[in-house]
């Protein structure tokens, strides 16, 4: 479910083809999981490039809907919600007719399955809720304008808890004072073409399992759990109404190795920075945590307010 800053949404008209999913409906992009998919997000990143060439840093889960099949049995959906501004003219869709941008209002006057059509409605009260600035909804419970939420504090007013996203970072300095960083590859899907740490999502370990392991998958840094320590967390909200992510940054003392290039659908180039001189392109939160290394910081916000 894709939506802009002005609070208009963004569905697609399918192929009025018989026997496919929603015939000639408007509905959501999206598509069914393949066996090279490692997350429901993957398969969800995957589609968005295979239908539109869409490729969206931030994707927020915001429901699972049953829906019936093709052959009488009932599916789980599980629904994304993802922020874009872009013009879908510019695409390169591969399957259906088009995308258009509609108001929430306008969206029930669609060919559009009444789930689907739920869906828009809540999101945009979810919206609404965040913002009190904004109208109340009409009364066919559409909100009449809407704006990127922040999602965290509409969650917590409903009492429900927002998940975050823990990441981890490996922040290492060679003889001559500079740290290392990636070059992230072009099309992914995260700071394309920018300077970032040696990171990764924690899976089911602990912070430290992780560190390690990310190092020598993506580099062949070989480095033991005792040789590091935290050095600074950053906080963040990269975006308004994206995930809350706890970043944090370990100090490795020794390590062994030469930094190779062993994923390079992730990242294309290491190089050694100075602080002072860092390159024009790096990931902001990367930049400020080096910057709070360097002052014995150990905590920073960013994106809050």
């Amino acid at each position: 479910m894709i939506y802009n800053g002005s609070g208009e949404y963004l569905p697609h008209l399918r192929d009025d083809i018989p026997g496919i999913w929603e015939p000639g409906s408007w509905s959501l992009l999206g598509g069914g999981r393949e066996a090279g998919d490692r997350s429901l997000e993957e398969t969800v990143r995957r589609e968005l490039w295979e239908e539109a060439g869409l490729d969206i840093p931030d994707l927020v889960p915001f429901a699972v809907e049953q829906a019936l099949g093709n052959d009488g049995t009932t599916v789980p959906i599980h629904i994304f919600a993802a922020h874009w501004a872009g013009d879908p003219a510019t695409l390169d869709l591969t399957e259906g007719v088009m995308l258009r941008w509609f108001r929430p209002e306008l969206v029930s006057r669609l060919r559009m399955t009444p789930s689907t059509r739920e869906l828009v409605r809540r999101h945009a009260e979810l919206l609404q809720a965040d913002s009190p600035g904004i109208a109340p909804p009409t009364a066919a419970g559409a909100a009449t304008e809407a704006r990127r939420p922040r999602t965290s504090s509409a969650l917590a007013r409903g009492g429900r808890t927002a998940l975050n996203g823990i990441g981890v970072h490996l922040y290492v300095e060679n003889a001559d004072g500079k740290v290392l960083l990636g070059l992230r590859h072009p099309n992914s899907a995260y700071a394309a073409s920018t300077w970032h740490f040696l990171a990764g999502h924690c899976e089911q370990e602990s912070a430290l399992s992780c560190l390690v392991r990310e190092a020598d998958e993506e580099a062949g840094l070989l480095i033991e759990p005792g040789d590091v320590e935290l050095a600074h967390v950053v906080h963040l909200v990269d975006t308004p109404g994206g995930q809350p992510r706890m970043q944090m940054v370990f100090r490795a003392r020794r390590w062994s190795g030469t930094p190779e290039i062993r994923e390079p659908d992730k990242c294309t180039r290491w190089g050694w920075w100075h602080p002072d001189d860092l390159p024009s392109q790096t990931v902001p939160y990367t930049r400020t945590a080096i910057q709070g290394i360097r002052a014995s910081r150990r905590y920073t916000e960013m994106g809050w307010s």
